[in-house]
């Protein structure tokens, strides 16, 4: 374009400087045009293409666990439970019998109390003194938990120990106004959380140090995702410090790696970005007939018939009455039955090799068909060898 069609001010220098620069000059603005539209242009597949470590892989051996706790609340305005809830008194008795207070669990009648399950999560390297969030739930039979407090409760791990003990005043996210029939209740009264109500008290955290091997767990096991993040590790160390044992396991050599600390191997591992390949994968849920597709999820050729057939049968009462100046006829009311069907013409559709699923919902919602219905489709094309995807049924 430049050496046609030059502009009259470049056609003057172009005709009074020496061939060697004449060739220069040509060059020199064919690349600053050339390196102009290449810094422009965005390179969206890869930015599209790429995600971090950090979100499709966790570290082995750092995760949450779950605590569990038997206590009671008490200060409820008479919703607590009731006398067929035995366990609840004798909780409160056993309480009171540690206080210095000798009840008899038989004689015991309040309707302030009531038993509640405590459970929490206790994260990776929490260290006593850490404060937790709690989720109180009632056991019983009572009617709301609202202006609660719970008592001192122990909070223990699968494997029987004390890790943080939670007590505090509930936060409820309901409500109940009115009595009888004039009355409105919103969402659960029964279940209500203490924010920061657990206090740790066991020491679990994870001695970095003495680690020789790192492992990442991928979430979703994929073994060409596990070898990209393998050779990804190896590309950014320059040696081989990264091996995949599995489709979701992938060890990382600290020794080999030469990092000062373990934290910052984990911190830069997590960083590093390679190619996601996406499963391709539909869920359905039949009950709710929610169709979820991920990847790039491809159908052979395929010929759906979908039609409907309804059936109604209705019944109507007619009154029998006897003939005129009969003597020992009765009335009667006689039910009479008729039964209706109708079968709707069969829809078709017809999808070329290599349509998506998205192609075959879009002509199926054309055709009128219902979430439900396509849920079925789904199910029949997998079961003919149709649909070129993992199917999942939820």
């Amino acid at each position: 374009m430049l050496i046609n069609s030059p502009s009259p001010l470049k056609q003057t220098w172009l005709r009074f400087l020496p061939l060697p620069w004449h060739l220069a000059l040509i060059l020199s603005l064919f690349l600053q045009g050339s390196s102009g539209e290449t810094a422009t242009r965005p390179d969206t597949a890869a930015k599209n293409d790429n995600v971090l470590v950090r979100d499709i892989a966790t570290v082995a051996g750092v995760r949450q666990n779950p605590l569990i706790g038997y206590g009671i609340v008490v200060g409820l305005h008479g919703t607590g439970d009731r006398q067929q809830t035995f366990f609840t008194v004798q909780t409160l008795a056993n309480i009171m019998q540690r206080m210095g207070v000798q009840i008899p669990a038989g004689q015991v009648r309040v309707n302030n109390v009531a038993a509640v399950f405590v459970t929490a999560e206790l994260p990776a390297f929490a260290r006593p003194g850490m404060q937790l969030d709690i989720t109180v739930s009632s056991i019983g039979d009572a009617r709301s938990l609202e202006g609660g407090v719970l008592m001192l409760t122990a909070l223990e791990g699968p494997d029987g120990q004390t890790y943080a003990a939670a007590q505090g005043p509930l936060v409820l996210g309901g409500y109940s106004a009115g009595s009888g029939g004039n009355s409105k209740q919103v969402n659960h009264q029964t279940v209500g959380r203490v924010p920061g109500g657990a206090v740790v008290e066991r020491d679990t955290a994870i001695d970095l140090a003495k680690m020789h091997v790192v492992s990442f767990m991928l979430r979703d096991p994929d073994f060409t995702e596990s070898v990209d993040v393998a050779g990804a590790i190896n590309r950014s160390f320059g040696r081989e410090v990264a091996i995949a044992r599995d489709s979701r396991r992938i060890d990382v050599d600290v020794a080999q790696a030469g990092m000062p600390t373990v934290p910052e191997l984990i911190s830069r591992v997590q960083n590093l970005a390679i190619t996601f390949h996406p499963p391709a994968k539909v869920v359905v849920d039949e009950r709710t007939g929610t169709i979820v597709m991920g990847g790039d999820v491809k159908l052979s050729a395929v010929s759906i018939l979908h039609g409907n057939l309804s059936i109604d049968v209705t019944t109507t009462f007619a009154v029998s009455q006897p003939s005129p100046l009969s003597k020992t006829g009765t009335t009667e009311v006689v039910p009479e039955t008729s039964v209706n069907a109708q079968e709707s013409p069969a829809s078709q559709i017809q999808l070329p090799e290599g349509a998506s699923v998205e192609d075959l919902v879009n002509g199926l919602h054309a055709a009128g068909a219902t979430a439900r219905d396509v849920v079925a489709i789904l199910q029949a094309i997998k079961a003919a060898g149709g649909l070129r995807a993992e199917l999942e049924v939820l």
